[in-house]
Parts: structure tokens; C-alpha cells; sequence
């Protein structure tokens, strides 16, 4: 039976764990003088992306690459899809090519898990919808691991755009069940409706998120949605609620700063935080390779 990684929700504490713990072992591959190892020779990994990407998608190719494995990157603009072809059409016809893992981002929820019905391939979810981003959730813990040790009690606050992002929601599944505690802070057009069943606190001010936390994961703040009305101005949101240096100086306390990228500086965060000595945000995409190595690693079969 293929082993698949849809989202955190559905991942127990342990194997969040192992594939944390397997992400840290391949770290160590990449700061070798020649970072690959035969791991996955002979495997074909397709990159089934529907929707834009930098980050996710280059980490995924590396990973792939650093392990040895036959990369194929689909693009969804020039390929049958925007013939008119079904997702359903194209998985089994990818399939039939003889392929063995699918790497999918799509616009919308569930696509990963549909594409688990529909072919014999190992899927490993890089974002559906609004739903979750596992891989980000897993290397954002990996690297709050490597700084703190654990992250059991560690308070991590997510800021910003809350209601629209899958990042938020692996990093509360994941986290919780590593036993950090979590809160949200943001404006309450951008905080869903539902949070506090998630078992979070509830910040609507970035002064009192910063005092309570350890950790601010600061969210893209998503402009293609600003029309929406959901909060009044770039200027006003930057002021209430954008992580800056004179923000910090006044709480007096040693933070960890994360983003998933990619940041609008002067926004959410100010110019300069992000290569500050509070940021780990390049740490982040560094450890994003390694734990995607450990992915591809766990769910193609090859480590049972």
C-alpha cells in the first residue's frame, strides 16, 4: 500500500517526529562537499503544480535531485489541462508513463487526497487551497526544533492572515501535537470564525501577541484579497499589526521571528527584521530541503 502525506491533521505525533528526526540526518547530507546521496535512484517524481510557486517548488526539485531521484516538472499552463482534460485524465495518463510519487499544489481543497483515489502513486500534498501545506508546517517545526531543542511549551503566535492560509493550519496541527501552544493574532475579518475550536488563543492586538510568545510566524498578507475589504488599508494594517523593531525594543524580550515567504516588506514585516538576529526565516528555507528530502524519503517505500 503507498504511503502518502496529505496533511498534518492526519499525522500522528510520532511520525511527525520521524520525519523530523530523518530531515535532520539528510541536513547533514546537504553540508557535505557533494550533497547527494543514491536514496532514490531509479525513482520518477513528478511535480504536478497548478498554481504558482518559487519556494516550494524549487525546494521539492533539490530534494528530489539530492536524492538521486528522475524529476519531471509539470506545467499546468502548456499541458492538456488547459485543453480541457480532467485532473482525473491526467493523473492516469502521468501514470501510465510508468512514475512513482506525485508532488501536487492545487487551488483547491481536497486535490490531493482525490489524486490518491485515482492512482497507484505515493502523493505528497506542497498546498491545497485553503486546507493545509504539511511540508511547510513540518519545517517550520523542524527549525524551531533546532533552535529551542523542543518545541513542548514553546508559545508560538501566528500573525496576520489567518483566515486565508493552509500554512496556519499545519503549523496548528503539527504544533499541538508536539505540545507547543499556539495563538492567532490578527484583525477579526482575517481570524476564521471557527478558531477557538482549534483550542488557541485569540489576539486581536500584535502588542499583546508579542508579550505572550516565544515565536511570531509572521503570514503573508494575501493583496490579491484586499478588495474583499477585509481590513481598510496597506497603511493602517502595517501600523496595527506589521512586526517592527520599535515593536520589539518595547516588550524587551528575546523572539524568534519566522515567515513562509514570500514577505512584503514594510508590511507585515518591517525592511530590515527579516535579516535581523531575530529571524530564522532563511533557516527555514535552508531546513526546507532537508525535510523534503525526509519526506520523499519516508513515502517512497525504499525505507521499509
Amino acid at each position: 500500500m503507498k504511503d502518502h502525506l496529505l496533511g498534518l491533521e492526519y499525522c500522528s505525533k510520532e511520525e511527525i517526529e520521524k520525519i523530523i528526526k530523518t530531515g535532520f540526518s539528510f541536513k547533514e547530507v546537504l553540508s557535505r562537499p557533494i550533497p547527494k546521496v543514491p536514496t532514490l535512484r531509479g525513482k520518477t517524481v513528478v511535480n504536478l503544480f497548478f498554481e504558482n510557486s518559487t519556494r516550494t517548488r524549487i525546494s521539492f526539485e533539490l530534494a528530489q535531485k539530492r536524492l538521486s531521484a528522475d524529476t519531471v516538472n509539470f506545467s499546468a499552463s502548456g499541458s492538456s489541462v488547459s485543453k480541457g482534460e480532467s485532473l482525473r485524465d491526467t493523473i492516469r495518463n502521468i501514470e501510465a508513463m510508468k512514475i512513482d510519487m506525485v508532488v501536487v499544489r492545487h487551488k483547491s481543497p481536497g486535490v490531493p487526497y482525490f489524486l490518491t483515489q485515482c492512482t497507484d502513486a505515493s502523493i505528497i500534498n506542497a498546498g491545497d487551497g485553503l486546507h493545509e501545506h504539511p511540508t511547510q508546517g513540518l519545517l517550520d517545526i523542524m527549525t524551531l526544533q533546532e533552535k529551542y531543542g523542543s518545541v513542548k511549551n514553546l508559545k508560538v503566535a501566528i500573525i496576520g492572515d489567518i483566515l486565508h492560509s493552509r500554512v496556519a493550519r499545519s503549523n496548528i496541527y503539527g504544533l499541538q501535537k508536539l505540545g507547543a501552544k499556539v495563538a492567532l493574532c490578527g484583525p477579526p475579518t482575517l481570524i476564521p470564525v471557527h478558531a477557538e475550536q482549534w483550542g488557541v488563543e485569540i489576539f486581536h492586538s500584535i502588542e499583546e501577541a508579542m508579550r505572550w510568545a516565544d515565536v511570531l510566524n509572521v503570514l503573508r498578507i494575501q493583496l490579491e484579497r484586499q478588495g474583499s475589504g477585509l481590513f481598510p488599508s496597506r497603511r493602517e494594517y502595517a501600523q496595527r499589526f506589521g512586526v517592527t523593531l520599535e515593536k520589539l525594543r518595547k516588550i524587551d524580550k528575546d523572539i524568534t521571528i519566522m515567515h513562509p515567504g514570500p514577505i512584503n516588506r514594510g508590511l507585515e514585516l518591517e525592511h530590515d527584521l527579516a535579516d535581523s538576529e531575530f529571524s530564522v526565516i532563511l533557516n527555514q528555507v535552508t531546513n526546507g530541503v532537508a525535510l523534503r528530502m525526509a519526506v520523499l524519503y519516508l513515502k517512497s517505500g525504499v525505507s521499509n
